[in-house]
């Protein structure tokens, strides 16, 4: 069973780093004004929307791999995981289905509510979870060996975790600027390495058998 777990969760997991990785490529299209409205926002959230659901997979199948006595780490990183999937579904879908075709149609001010500025409600449930998804990759760490692939593992998770801090002031400092909003960059490489690492960590699962 744990063979096919592993299948899963390297597949999983290279679904959610190619989605994440597209964003991130977005992102800066956006930030170098390659990329105007409605297509940036329809990108960013899109491919943000496609990280969901392969990454609470990759999750749920380290925690039905994860050594007996590493489960009550696991079964919390897949709590956290499931924040993460529930506040940031709900953002995406509502910008993608409701606020943009609302924008287009000319009607925004019926729907400003729910537009996601800085600061605003839909602002804090993206802040919600990716927050969360950075206690994910906290509470994941005791699962992995400090030695062999376990550790690189373990060191793209820590480094995921290091930057969740500068991610928690890109949303909630009171003066937002694109200036602000550069220091989470690092979470454009920590977040789909992690992504990619455990994806990896997997395959090699797999492949001993």
């Amino acid at each position: 069973m744990n063979g096919e777990v592993n299948k899963y969760g390297y597949w999983f997991g290279i679904a959610a780093f190619s989605a994440n990785a597209a964003f991130v490529v977005v992102q800066l299209m956006q930030l170098a004004g390659v990329l105007h409205y409605p297509m940036d926002e329809i990108l960013i959230y899109g491919f943000s929307l496609c990280i969901v659901i392969p990454f609470l997979l990759e999750m749920l199948a380290l925690h039905h791999v994860a050594p007996a006595d590493k489960k009550y780490w696991s079964h919390a990183a897949l709590i956290f995981t499931i924040i993460y999937a529930v506040f940031v579904t709900a953002n995406y879908v509502v910008q993608l289905g409701t606020v943009i075709p609302a924008t287009l149609r000319g009607a925004a001010d019926e729907i400003s509510i729910l537009v996601q500025t800085p600061h605003s409600m839909f602002w804090d449930f993206d802040a919600i979870g990716y927050i969360s998804m950075g206690f994910a990759t906290l509470v994941a760490l005791p699962i992995f060996k400090n030695r062999g692939f376990d550790r690189w593992v373990r060191i793209s998770f820590l480094a995921n975790v290091l930057v969740t801090p500068l991610i928690a002031f890109v949303y909630f400092y009171p003066d937002f600027s694109e200036t602000i909003l550069l220091l989470g960059l690092p979470w454009g490489v920590t977040a789909p390495l992690a992504m990619l690492m455990l994806a990896l960590w997997f395959k090699k699962n797999r492949e001993k058998g």
